[in-house]
């Protein structure tokens, strides 16, 4: 039996779910988990179904014949095979905590990925990149050369065969072409005070302010710094006792925490761009371990 994941977004309308349950009743195809969701405001509809085919159908038959279904209600899709693991370049600068934590998931495989490369615009982690088999990219980001920058950035992805980009803490603003290019493909790790504590020593300015809860956001890149479509945030509590390196240190254990979470959910397409927000089904209950494993 072969495992697949559909996933559709389109108009919303009459008729669509009983399309897909249809085909893939005909096709001696077993629903092991849906998910839905009509967004009113938008007119949207999304649509997210893992499925067994019973009967051996290959993913593209499965494709092939999916299409006309497709076609009558205008759909965006595409059928996954969880085998297939996405490929993920990782970019980060000078903070480590993201990529470390992202190393070590991919490791002992709770994070299923393919690691592309890393790319960074310093060498600070290139011993650790290449003790775990790992191509390692330095790119070296000036006012002047940022343009030639981003050139061999995105030579190193298409080369590379990239699905997804990760801002580990990558310290540098994208252009606007190429967060244009990369669309919905760009994810971006921050800590949540923004607008509030911008610039140098965020979490230093909040100890100084008092803050009681520290936050990380995660979300897909766009034109508008720091404001793309969110894909997870939490949060965590702080008391008056603690002091400036503990709100660092538990700010950098959150980030990286909610940056796993958000790349988890993409690499098993639980995650759909709405406008400017997102809809990330939840995995089903039962099924983290199996996604976990891939």
């Amino acid at each position: 039996m072969n495992n697949y994941v559909l996933t559709v977004s389109c108009k919303s309308t009459r008729g669509i779910v009983a399309a897909i349950s249809g085909y893939l009743a005909e096709k001696d195809c077993n629903i092991v988990d849906s998910s839905q969701f009509d967004a009113l405001d938008t007119g949207k509809f999304f649509m997210r179904v893992s499925f067994v085919s019973e009967g051996g159908v290959s993913g593209d038959e499965l494709r092939k014949d999916f299409k006309p279904v497709a076609d009558k209600f205008a759909m965006d899709w595409e059928i996954h095979s969880p085998e297939q693991r996405v490929k993920v370049m990782l970019m980060v600068s000078r903070f480590g905590h993201c990529l470390n934590d992202l190393l070590y998931r991919w490791k002992i495989g709770a994070l299923p990925i393919d690691i592309a490369g890393v790319v960074s615009n310093h060498f600070d982690y290139q011993k650790v990149v290449v003790n775990h088999d790992i191509p390692f990219h330095h790119i070296k980001v000036t006012k002047e050369n940022k343009p030639q920058a981003e050139a061999q950035l995105m030579q190193v992805v298409e080369q590379s065969g990239t699905e997804l980009i990760v801002l580990a803490r990558y310290m540098q603003v994208l252009s606007d072409d190429l967060c244009k290019k990369m669309s919905g493909k760009i994810i971006n790790i921050h800590h949540s005070f923004l607008p509030s504590f911008k610039g140098a020593n965020p979490y230093k300015q909040a100890y100084e302010r008092g803050v009681k809860l520290i936050g990380a956001t995660a979300h897909y890149v766009t034109a508008d710094l720091d404001e793309g479509p969110i894909i997870e945030q939490d949060i965590v509590r702080i008391t008056h006792a603690q002091s400036a390196d503990d709100y660092v240190s538990l700010g950098r254990d959150v980030e990286s925490q909610v940056l796993a979470r958000a790349i988890h959910a993409h690499i098993h397409h639980r995650t759909f761009i709405n406008g400017n927000r997102t809809v990330v089904f939840p995995a089903s209950p039962g099924s983290y371990a199996s996604e976990r494993m891939g």
